[in-house]
């Protein structure tokens, strides 16, 4: 994986969000700043691993035509008490990288990549993760590759890679029985990955699956053996998943979003907005058999637990994509007619609307 990433420092632990706070820990050492800015929609473990670092969560809104920073109010937002930005490619879709780390380097702050759901995407052909101070990968169920769960903290940098050695140092590997836990879990994800299946894992409570969860208090671990094992020949796996997810991606930008169809984006998922929360939730409830998904269900600005620190504070633009996405699934399991039927039914009802 170092030599992948073309990386000095790198440390395998149990989540995104664990990798995340590893690198926020390293840099807490590097810098008294204590302030971190990020988009006000994101994945609630970003928010999550902050607030286990005991920093301060800042946030900027965003583009809702590329999920990345609005970039005008980012330049308003990073001052000298920014330790560092999140830089998000969120669905893989590249954040403009060169724009948010000349602004870094202007302010003293640093750069940290969340390539969660971006690994072996590229932005002018550079690996994402790997472009600023430092980055993290997902090895989560859903990610371009996975062994169930999982997290990669990478960086080019010798002072942060000393750093973040000295914290992984500090984290104990899985039980035994936790083991175990992992296991069956990605057995039963594996089983009902599949379309067809969706019914099945959907029932199981205890997956958690289609949950949007802000905890602080998430495990922070060393890579399990058994998931290390899990992950064999992952670099052939990301070639095919992200080739795969190029071709969804190009297949429902023809359609839906024209585009889209011209990129070579290995999409997480397909974004796709709707003109309105009611078309949105008629859309999902219509497709949601075929995987077609929301995602988080509010702007970080709206986390119960952390929305007293917002008060007053509105994100406009992350309140439209909460309210108004739906994502189209690009992983390998999605069959040609499922991509058609999916394709069809949106395009029927985008038809309805222009009517």
């Amino acid at each position: 994986m170092r030599e992948y990433c073309g990386v000095s420092g790198l440390c395998l632990v149990s989540s995104g969000q664990a990798a995340l706070y590893l690198i926020l820990e390293a840099l807490k050492v590097l810098s008294p700043r204590r302030d971190v800015v990020m988009p006000a929609y994101t994945c609630f473990s970003v928010p999550a691993a902050v607030a286990r670092a005991g920093l301060r969560i800042r946030l900027c809104d965003v583009d809702p035509e590329t999920f990345d920073f609005d970039h005008e109010l980012l330049a308003r937002t990073v001052d000298s008490e920014t330790l560092c930005v999140v830089a998000t490619h969120l669905f893989g879709i590249p954040a403009d990288m060169d724009r948010i780390t000349r602004l870094c380097a202007d302010r003293g702050a640093f750069v940290v990549e969340d390539a969660a759901q971006a690994m072996g995407g590229r932005r002018d052909g550079k690996l994402l993760g790997t472009i600023a101070h430092a980055g993290f990968f997902s090895l989560g169920r859903g990610k371009n590759v996975t062994c169930g769960s999982g997290g990669i903290a990478v960086t080019r940098s010798a002072e942060i890679a000393g750093a973040m050695a000295r914290v992984y140092a500090t984290l104990q590997p899985p039980t035994s029985f936790q083991t175990l836990g992992e296991f069956l879990r990605v057995l039963a994800l594996s089983i009902c990955i599949r379309p067809a299946l969706y019914w099945l894992p959907a029932g199981m409570p205890f997956l958690r699956l289609g949950e949007t969860i802000f905890d602080p208090n998430f495990p922070i671990r060393r890579l399990s053996g058994m998931k290390a094992g899990l992950s064999r020949r992952w670099r052939r796996r990301l070639e095919v998943s992200n080739d795969t997810r190029v071709r969804s991606g190009r297949h429902f930008g023809a359609t839906l979003r024209p585009n889209a169809s011209r990129t070579a984006i290995p999409y997480l998922r397909f974004p796709l907005l709707m003109d309105s929360r009611d078309r949105r939730d008629r859309t999902h409830a219509a497709l949601r058999r075929l995987g077609v998904s929301l995602m988080y269900p509010t702007p970080v600005s709206e986390i119960p637990a952390i929305r007293w620190a917002y008060d007053g504070s509105r994100f406009p633009a992350a309140q439209r994509i909460a309210d108004t996405l739906v994502t189209l699934p690009t992983h390998e399991f999605v069959s040609e007619p499922d991509r058609q039927a999916i394709s069809h039914c949106l395009s029927r009802q985008r038809a309805g609307m222009a009517s």
